[in-house]
């Protein structure tokens, strides 16, 4: 899975104050539970006291994140490229670079990827991990 845009992030940065994290320094890791998915921890609960988290996802051609739900946590997606689709509280929203998504706390949600793939940020509020 090649993107222009997508390599940009994946090489990109976070800029702090006093503080710059370079991306490419952060490993990939697979989603515990869904094939296809991989996520890099760009800002995690232990550096902003649990508030919130902030992730890079690579989600494979044609791999899913399957219907689940976050308790307590608000999520919002930002898609970067790609194509697919989400299901957000029963409603389909399609998904392509510029979108932004919000999923309320105890709302059930599913991502799609298409045939080239989907990349986007996710963020939750409180922080996922």
């Amino acid at each position: 899975m090649k993107n222009e845009v997508f390599e940009a992030f994946d090489n990109g940065k976070l800029e702090l104050p006093r503080k710059t994290i370079e991306f490419r320094d952060i490993p990939w890791t697979e989603h515990p539970v869904f094939a296809g998915v991989e996520l890099k921890h760009i800002v995690r609960a232990a550096q902003t006291d649990g508030a919130y988290s902030y992730h890079l996802v690579r989600i494979a051609p044609n791999c899913s994140i399957k219907d689940h739900i976050h308790d307590p946590q608000l999520e919002t997606h930002e898609v970067i490229a790609g194509y697919g689709k989400c299901i957000n509280g029963g409603t389909e929203i399609e998904y392509r670079a510029g979108v932004i998504s919000i999923m309320q706390a105890k709302v059930h949600h599913e991502v799609h990827a298409g045939e080239e793939g989907l990349y986007l940020f996710a963020k939750f509020m409180p922080a996922l991990c």
